[in-house]
């Protein structure tokens, strides 16, 4: 008689349907957000856009620190073992708060020398908006990594519409915020920042109040209680620091390009930055998909039963691709409303349409591959093979030949996506092999 398989359709929807929701929300609301504060000025969107580029590669690496320690939480959870589970998640809280803490201390003390160091000699208007902007985005540091680490925990015990709950709640508060603070009281870009963190203290308030309530798998209280335990730290940071630098090589990536792209003047590089956000946008469902491949990867190897690991990888990649797809056409069809309503110069918006037609014809046939499996493939622990992976075909492709195209052949921005489909095939290909080798699940999580 053939086994039942761990989820069913029905099981999976409510998984994977909240996530896909944040996901798309967040990045909308992040794109509201920017319009909102370049109203205030060109100093202001400079230095936003300027800090946020250091912002987004911190937290970025604690989301993955976060993801990790839920790795462990979802194999426990797949044995069973609430106890280990309650104690693993315990310790994603205590190493996330002690890591941000120290980051938020670093980054205060030598905040203008960072950005002075980072980002040359700016306009000294930008660089006061910018001391200002990281002022308050830096003390929310602790506040993010308590809520990505709570989320995670939550999305390990199948509750993924709670953490979308939140967030909801969170953007609404941070766009009031920013109209009440930027436009009511003239704040500037003091009046965003303040609105930004806000609405983090209120996502790590609710998520810890949350994780506290009885009636659920795992319940997080008595956190001042909270001791050290060396072993589940190690086990959770060899998950998590490897995801880390992969998703902060890809940050650093992304800024060295940008160096490349300013070369091109304004027209190029106005046309470059919506792209990149239109981009972003078609494909942000399916690693929505992605991240619950996470937690049923985790569930199935935690309760041994490495056959449904392999399922449900090939499952939801097949849903991942019927996702993108979507995202991709639907962002295509609203591409020239975009830049009309975006007031883009003419050219500019011939050539962001021109790339978002490429994107649009390339991406379905080679983004899946080289993200979604690896999703399912780094829940088994293979995270070292995948920051390996992606770190290389990263700098030589979308880097190296990027560069090469622009600085040496004269071509212009699109040669930023002749890199990235170049390093979306080989990876995808290089994943495909590792996925078909089944050596990814020789790796040993938990005992």
């Amino acid at each position: 008689m053939e086994q039942q398989h761990l989820f069913t359709n029905k099981m999976l929807k409510a998984l994977l349907v909240p996530v896909i929701m944040e996901q798309l929300l967040n990045a909308l609301m992040g794109t509201v957000d920017t319009m909102m504060v370049s109203n205030v000025g060109s100093a202001a969107i400079s230095a936003v856009s300027l800090v946020d580029s250091i912002n987004v590669l911190v937290i970025q690496a604690f989301s993955a620190l976060a993801a990790g320690g839920a790795i462990i939480c979802s194999q426990y959870m797949g044995q069973k073992n609430y106890e280990q589970a309650n104690r693993s998640a315990r310790q994603i809280l205590f190493i996330i708060t002690a890591i941000s803490l120290g980051v938020t201390v670093i980054c205060m003390v030598g905040r203008g020398p960072l950005l002075r160091f980072i980002f040359g000699e700016v306009e000294k208007d930008v660089m006061q908006a910018s001391r200002t902007y990281f002022f308050y985005t830096v003390l929310s540091y602790p506040f993010i990594a308590l809520y990505d680490a709570g989320a995670s925990i939550f999305r390990a015990q199948e509750n993924t519409k709670g953490p979308m709950v939140i967030s909801v709640i969170s953007n609404v508060m941070n766009i009031g915020g920013n109209a009440i603070l930027i436009w009511g009281f003239g704040m500037g870009v003091a009046g965003a920042a303040i609105a930004t963190l806000l609405s983090r203290i209120f996502c790590a308030i609710v998520v810890l109040w949350q994780l506290h309530k009885d009636k659920q798998p795992i319940v997080v209280n008595q956190y001042l209680k909270i001791r050290p335990d060396g072993r589940m730290i190690k086990r959770i940071l060899g998950l998590g620091i490897p995801s880390g630098v992969e998703n902060s090589m890809f940050q650093l990536g992304k800024l060295a390009i940008q160096s490349s792209v300013s070369t091109l003047g304004t027209v190029a590089i106005a046309a470059q930055a919506m792209t990149n956000i239109l981009e972003n946008l078609s494909g942000i469902a399916a690693i929505g998909v992605g991240i619950g491949l996470m937690t049923v990867v985790g569930e199935c190897l935690g309760a041994g039963r490495k056959d449904e690991a392999v399922y449900y990888i090939k499952k939801l990649s097949v849903v991942s691709e019927v996702v993108l797809l979507t995202g991709c056409l639907i962002v295509f069809a609203l591409t020239k409303p975009v830049t009309i309503l975006g007031g883009m110069e003419a050219e500019s918006a011939r050539m962001c349409f021109e790339m978002i037609a490429w994107i649009t014809l390339v991406k379905p046939i080679v983004w899946m591959w080289a993200f979604i499996p690896a999703y399912g493939m780094r829940a088994a622990g293979d995270v070292k093979f995948s920051m390996l992976t992606s770190g290389i075909s990263m700098w030589l492709f979308r880097y190296c030949l990027c560069v090469f195209l622009i600085r040496r052949m004269g071509m212009g921005p699109m040669a930023v996506w002749i890199g990235m489909f170049t390093d979306w095939t080989v990876r995808g290909f290089i994943f495909l092999i590792r996925f078909h080798s089944r050596k990814w699940l020789d790796h040993k999580v938990i005992g």
